[in-house]
Parts: C-alpha cells; sequence; structure tokens
C-alpha cells in the first residue's frame, strides 16, 4: 500500500512541512530509514537520526524545531508516538480488511455471520454458530456448535474455538489459540484410577480481550470461564476451568492458573508465574516473573519469589540470601570462640 504523506496527514490531522505528494509504502525505525519508509521520532534520544535519516516521510511533536537542515518531509502532530500507533492501527485495519468466504470451507446450514465477513480456507463452522459483523477468520480455523462472536472480531489462522463460546466486541485471538477445551477435572475411584469429570460449562471473553498465539483457556465444569473487558493475555498461557480474570487485566507468557482461582481488575503479571487453584487475588495487583502463588493476596500488593512475598520484604531478604555463606562463615568463627 501506497500513501502520501498529505494523506497521513489528514488520516492524523497533523500538518505537512515539505513535500504533500511525497510517498510511502513502508514503515521504519528512524535510524534504518529508507528511501519510500515512513518513520517518527517521538523519544529526544533519537533526535540526531532525523538530519541523517533517508526516510521520506517523518512524524514529529509540533513542538519540533529542527536545528540542521534536514531532508525528510516532516508530519506536525501533537503526540508523535501516540500518532504513529494510530497510523499503526489504521494500516492493520486496511490490511487485515479481508472480506469474502474463501473454498473450501465448511459452514452449517443453521451458521449465521453478518456484514463484511471473511472466513479463510479449510475453516470450519459447526452448528448454529452467530458471527457479528466486520469479523475475519483466518485460515483452518475451527468454530464450534452454538459459538457466538460479536462484531469486530479477529481469529487468526489455526486457533480452535469450542463449543458454547461467546466473544465479545473487538476480540483478537491468535494462531494456534484454544478456547474452550476440556478443563483438568477427574476424581480418584477405589482403584485408584481417575475417573473424568464431564466439563459442561463454558469460556467468556468480554469485550476488547486480546489472547495470544498458543494460550489455552479451559471451559468451565459448571458455568464459565470468564475474562472480563479489556483483559490482554501474551502466548503461551494456560487458564483453568472455572478462573475468573478481572476488568484491564494484562498477563505475560507462559503463566500458568489453575482451577477456580479470581483474579481483580488492573492486575499485572509477569512471565512464568505459577497460581494455585482456589484463590482470591484483588484489584491493581503486580506480580513479578516466575513468582509462585499459593495464598490470597489483597488489593494493591506486589509480590515477588516462591512461595511469593511483599516485594519490599523480598528484596531486603534476597541481600541476606546471597550473603549466607559469608553470614555462616562468622556463626562458625564465633563458636569457634566460644
Amino acid at each position: 500500500m501506497v500513501f502520501t504523506a498529505g494523506q497521513i496527514a489528514g488520516i492524523l490531522e497533523g500538518e505537512v512541512e515539505g513535500n504533500p505528494e511525497i510517498t510511502v509504502h513502508k514503515l521504519a525505525k528512524i535510524e534504518e530509514g529508507e528511501i519510500g519508509s515512513l518513520t517518527f521520532l517521538a523519544n529526544p534520544k533519537y533526535t540526531s537520526f532525523i538530519y541523517t535519516t533517508k526516510a521520506s516521510v517523518t512524524i514529529v511533536n509540533k513542538d519540533f524545531v529542527p536545528e540542521q537542515d534536514i531532508k525528510t518531509t516532516m508530519i506536525k502532530v501533537d503526540d508523535a508516538y501516540e500518532s504513529f500507533s494510530k497510523l499503526l492501527e489504521y494500516y492493520n485495519h486496511v490490511k487485515n480488511n479481508k472480506v469474502g468466504i474463501e473454498s473450501p470451507v465448511f459452514t452449517s446450514n443453521d451458521a449465521i455471520y453478518g456484514e463484511n465477513f471473511y472466513l479463510g480456507a479449510f475453516s470450519y463452522l459447526g452448528n448454529y454458530v452467530k458471527i457479528g459483523d466486520n469479523v475475519k477468520i483466518y485460515p483452518n480455523v475451527y468454530i464450534g456448535d452454538n459459538v457466538k462472536i460479536d462484531d469486530n472480531v479477529i481469529i487468526f489462522a489455526g486457533a480452535k474455538i469450542y463449543s458454547e463460546t461467546r466473544i465479545g466486541k473487538n476480540c483478537i485471538v491468535h494462531s494456534g489459540a484454544i478456547i474452550g477445551a476440556d478443563g483438568f477435572g477427574y476424581t480418584p475411584n477405589k482403584n485408584g484410577e481417575f475417573n473424568k469429570v464431564p466439563q459442561t460449562g463454558n469460556v467468556i471473553l468480554e469485550d476488547n480481550v486480546d489472547i495470544g498465539a498458543g494460550t489455552t483457556i479451559d471451559r468451565a465444569t459448571l458455568g464459565s470461564t470468564i475474562l472480563r473487558r479489556g483483559v490482554k493475555l501474551d502466548n503461551q498461557i494456560q487458564i483453568a476451568h472455572n478462573v475468573e480474570i478481572g476488568e484491564h487485566t494484562v498477563i505475560a507468557a507462559q503463566t500458568g492458573i489453575a482451577g477456580s482461582t479470581k483474579i481483580g481488575k488492573r492486575c499485572m503479571i509477569g512471565g512464568q508465574v505459577g497460581i494455585v487453584g482456589h484463590i482470591t487475588i484483588g484489584d491493581r495487583v503486580k506480580i513479578q516473573a516466575q513468582s509462585g502463588i499459593g495464598r490470597n493476596v489483597k488489593d494493591d500488593e506486589v509480590l515477588q519469589g516462591s512461595p511469593a512475598l511483599n516485594y519490599g520484604d523480598y528484596n531486603k531478604s534476597y541481600v541476606h540470601f546471597k550473603n549466607l555463606p559469608k553470614i555462616i562463615n562468622r556463626i562458625d568463627e564465633l563458636e569457634k570462640k566460644d
């Protein structure tokens, strides 16, 4: 796709300084800019590069005044970083705005879909599937029976959406994600064997939820596994049955959350965190990477370690952990003197 500086300025409500007819067809870092590329300057540390960049167009803040001659055409905006992000969003929207049903696919006679629908080749829509407007489903996606998908959802190639799942507006499900597989429910019998407990619930994703590649979210035993509005999950995360995650909580890769745990609003959970089942984590909690959570957590706690401690206590204790050999030697010397 090719855009002129004038067209970009119109999208961003910015002002062009330079040639409004110059065209760009790709994006670049300011230090790696080439002819035909678009870049931006937001961090003052990179100011020197605007005088040497070969990028055809550079987005800058309105208060930027060059101290040397520059060759790049500038688009001046209120916030260069925010505007560049807006442009990326617009670019993705245009790039992903596919429409139509490719072949071969399977769609049941009971499936319903809205306007501007895209269904990639080798995908499957089960019985009584209901899909809203502007939904894009890429190739090799499986959508099970009775799934409901609201408007403006993107499901990338190879994702699997099991039966009864509910997906709200503006959600993104990345490749390889599996939503609605059975929860890990078994009960031992008198012979020491494990009998499967039927998993009869579902998964609900509310509006504006993002699911990373390879992430798995299990259906509930009864009721629903729920991700509330605005939750963002990284790649390769495991969410067990009957978990509930509060609004605008973000979770980094390789975290595992065991069954029936409730996580509050606006929490930030680092990578490789392990959380046991049947506990409650409050609102605005921050958990550092590789921590192990085995207890209820109050609002606004910051935790680190395994088992996790208060973040400040952990750092104080770590000073002693790393000095433990020296401390033991001192104790040994004192005992010898006695």
